[in-house]
């Protein structure tokens, strides 16, 4: 295996993977952390490594949430579990054709450039393959954390599958420890 660049950030998507996945979510009452997510973030935030989260908001651009609702629910998960370093979200809906909306790398470019790492010294966690292709498409490493909604061909597809989050936070830390050993 070829050596990789050291690990020295992490980002998260948001919904089911670091809380519960409430469809359009405006409401931050109903934020939920995922099982392992305050553990995982603390032990991540302990290690040193920077934190983002990069979430696609398609129900701005629907028209069933407002952007001032999407900021209330991030700003509640920083209460929950943050605060992080950086939040990219994209309000588009899939035939905008932007940069930002994952599969396309522009939200993890985005974070990356405000955490102020390359690529390549990130890993991507989310649940579904379009974190997965938009962590690849930037460059960045990614890790699945399964959901009822990931489907079957998104996990063959993943480059790393974890079982849960806790699963997860143990391989990058393994990674930040061993960067030699670091899966791509």
């Amino acid at each position: 295996m070829t050596e990789t660049a050291p690990v020295r950030a992490v980002l998260f998507d948001r919904d089911g993977t670091l809380v519960v996945d409430v469809p359009y979510n405006g409401d931050p009452a109903l934020v939920e952390p995922m099982p392992g997510a305050v553990e995982a973030v603390g032990l991540l935030r302990a290690a040193g490594l920077a934190l983002g989260v990069v979430s696609n908001q398609s129900g701005v651009g629907r028209g069933l949430i407002s952007r001032r609702q999407v900021e209330a629910v991030n700003a509640r998960v920083d209460d929950l579990l943050g605060p992080f370093d950086a939040w990219h979200w994209c309000p588009h809906t899939t035939n905008v054709g932007c940069r930002c909306r994952k599969p396309a790398p522009g939200l993890v470019l985005d974070a990356v450039g405000a955490l102020g790492v390359r690529p390549e010294e990130t890993v991507l966690i989310g649940d579904i393959g379009a974190d997965m292709k938009a962590a690849e498409a930037a460059g960045a490493r990614a890790i699945l954390v399964p959901t009822a909604v990931t489907r079957a061909e998104e996990i063959v597809a993943a480059p790393v599958v974890a079982g849960d989050l806790a699963e997860a936070t143990a391989l990058v830390l393994d990674w930040v420890a061993r960067p030699d050993e670091a899966q791509r």
